[in-house]
């Protein structure tokens, strides 16, 4: 996909609620698609973009040679990672860290639309001064490199409960988020505007409502 296309379709995802987009994913698919809220240093700034991905699995001390994050962050990235949203899956361990401030200026270098993560961060006050949107399971001020370990770069992960394959577009907000099929994005916003349409007629409707007369001998 073009960067020109990419840019257009994550201004036209930022102009279009959380919800709207999870209704429209409903529409066309039968999977869940839907992100409960998270948390994040910037609650203000939304994510929108294309998915790179890393998986973390529970830490093993008997694994000869794991792969080092920085390995992996440049593996999911691609050689253009401008825009693109680092998912980091958390390998079963919700509550630990899995990356903080050092770690993560990657993206702020790369010029990542952001990070998203179904695990806890470090730094949020750092975080917060950077030019990405961050969105976790909270903060955690522990290492927890003897929890968890990078596995693997650019595959499939299951993230708080939704697969995210590498290009699907990641959208996450204060509200929640969901993530969209790369291949049916048009599609789904196309959905999301008819169903804000809809909506928007039926606040109408509600708002002439009147109640009924009461009938003859009412009490």
């Amino acid at each position: 996909m073009s960067d020109d296309r990419t840019t257009d379709l994550v201004t036209r995802l930022r102009q279009v609620g959380c919800a709207s987009l999870v209704d429209a994913m409903g529409r066309r698919h039968g999977h869940r698609a839907h992100l409960l809220p998270m948390v994040s240093p910037d609650p203000g700034r939304p994510l929108v973009g294309p998915a790179a991905t890393i998986t973390f699995l529970p830490y093993r001390d008997d694994v000869e040679d794991p792969p080092d994050f920085a390995e992996l962050f440049y593996r999911a990235v691609g050689p253009q990672p401008e825009g693109k949203v680092l998912v980091l899956s958390s390998g079963g361990h919700p509550d630990v860290s899995h990356g903080g401030g050092t770690k993560l200026s990657r993206v702020h270098n790369h010029g990542l639309a952001g990070v998203a993560s179904d695990g806890r961060l470090r730094d949020f006050a750092e975080l917060a001064r950077f030019d990405f949107a961050t969105w976790c399971r909270g903060e955690a001020t522990r290492w927890g490199g003897d929890t968890v370990m990078p596995h693997a770069a650019g595959q499939p992960v299951a993230f708080a409960g939704v697969c995210v394959v590498p290009g699907d577009y990641v959208y996450l907000d204060d509200s929640g988020g969901v993530v969209i099929p790369a291949a049916d994005v048009a599609e789904v916003l196309a959905e999301a505007h008819r169903i804000e349409v809809e909506d928007s007629r039926s606040t109408d409707h509600i708002r002439a409502e009147r109640p009924h007369a009461p009938h003859r001998g009412a009490r």
